[in-house]
């Protein structure tokens, strides 16, 4: 009598395979989940550094206009008016409408980077890659000579562009 092995996989083998592909693609999911974030994180960290460096051209012609000691400080809000608003097409926070957390400041320095904005400063991808009711804005500081930038949305619980770049 001739009897034939079987030669195939067994249904044991078989199970442990799946059960090895299944830890194996669970622990590249799992960092290719990191990976994702680290690049969010990097893309908003890059589009607020490239407002930011516009933005400081902006509080220097302001510095400039005030003059030495901020002799004309009284004429600050025209001033504002004129550059922040008329000639770079930016919106004040509190004419917007939009709602901030509360980490986020309000006061009259704050203005709302628009698509005018962006278009004028050559950065309308960085106005291109916003989701809906995600908002970049900018914290003028003429006294400093600085300026902040804050992302309505954030990164997790992190708003302004100094804490972001903290995170490393």
């Amino acid at each position: 009598m001739n009897i034939k092995k079987d030669k195939g996989v067994t249904l044991v083998a078989l199970t442990i395979t799946i059960v090895v592909l299944l830890i194996i693609a669970g622990i590249a999911l799992y960092n290719g989940k990191g990976t994702i974030q680290e690049a969010n994180l990097e893309a908003l960290r890059t589009n607020m550094l490239l407002i930011e460096a516009k933005a400081k051209g902006v509080v220097e012609e302001a510095n400039f206009q005030l003059g030495p000691d901020f002799q004309k400080e009284s004429e600050l809000g025209t001033i504002r008016t004129n550059l922040y608003v008329t000639e770079n097409k930016l919106q004040k926070l509190s004419d917007s409408g939009i709602t901030v957390s509360s980490e986020i400041p309000t006061g009259d320095n704050v203005y709302v980077f628009t698509q005018e904005t962006a278009s004028l400063w050559a950065l309308d991808n960085v106005y291109s890659e916003l989701e809906d009711g995600e908002y970049y804005l900018i914290e003028f500081n003429e006294k400093e000579a600085n300026v902040e930038i804050y992302n309505t949305i954030g990164y997790q619980g992190h708003y302004s562009l100094t804490e972001i770049d903290g995170l490393d």
